[in-house]
């Protein structure tokens, strides 16, 4: 498993993949939160990080699933797919050393992220004005959040062999679960069950944890998720192997 998942990260690295997609993150969110006169720190006048977990998820939504695209459909495509399941590992080690992989560099992209807060925590008007606590929690949601991001979009590339097929139902799998129960929920038609509809979403558990509150619900809930889509990755693995 731990050759897999080296072997997958040497070749996002051996790649461009990698580099744009750390780059575009880090570019967008950047402007969004030093210069683009709507979100900028400096105008809004609060030493907070609200833009980075506010707009960080929808960048994501189309990050990650570039990241994700070529993780087995490339593999199909060329053929390669069979050699892994001569290897000496279990159908869930292959999906898991992969799903890791696409992970991995969604967490190389964050890390820099990390010089936006000490910037914060200096310029504030008392120095350290910040809620390193709430900028904790907010982190850990955004990480369990691009988790669950990076299962479905390994889900999205085990299904098709088309890479660009593979990023558009990625796509669209994280908006639903992000954005479009809540959509739905606020639809008059669900009456006491549009709270339920609501919970249902991503969104729901990402906003609750982005307060800096670590609710074990919300953990639990997102982890589940990425368990859920990890194991529906190995159905469709396993069926292709008869």
């Amino acid at each position: 498993m731990l050759r897999i998942l080296l072997k997958e990260i040497n070749s996002y690295l051996n790649s461009l993949i990698a580099y744009i997609v750390i780059s575009v993150f880090l570019t967008g969110i950047g402007l969004l939160m030093w210069v683009f006169p709507e979100t900028n720190v400096l105008d809004y006048g609060f030493a907070d990080m609200e833009t980075l977990f506010s707009f960080s998820p929808y960048v994501f939504l189309f990050l990650i699933p570039a990241v994700t695209m070529k993780l087995f459909a490339e593999e199909k495509k060329t053929g390669t797919l069979e050699l892994l399941f001569t290897q000496p590992v279990t159908d869930f080690q292959i999906v898991l050393a992969k799903y890791l992989a696409g992970l991995v560099i969604v967490i190389f992209a964050l890390i820099p992220t990390l010089i936006y807060y000490f910037s914060i925590y200096k310029l504030g008007q008392t120095q350290g004005n910040i809620d390193t606590a709430g900028v904790i929690g907010s982190y850990i949601g955004l990480l369990l959040l691009a988790g669950v991001f990076t299962a479905i979009g390994v889900f999205a590339s085990s299904i098709t062999e088309n890479q660009i097929v593979a990023f558009i139902i990625a796509v669209f799998l994280c908006f639903l679960f992000y954005s479009g129960f809540g959509s739905m929920a606020a639809i008059d038609v669900w009456g006491s069950g549009s709270n339920f509809l609501d919970q249902l979403g991503l969104l729901y558990h990402y906003s609750a944890l982005s307060k800096g509150l670590i609710d074990a619900r919300n953990v639990v809930y997102l982890l589940s998720l990425t368990v859920a889509m990890l194991l529906l990755t190995q159905v469709i693995v396993s069926s292709r192997k008869w």
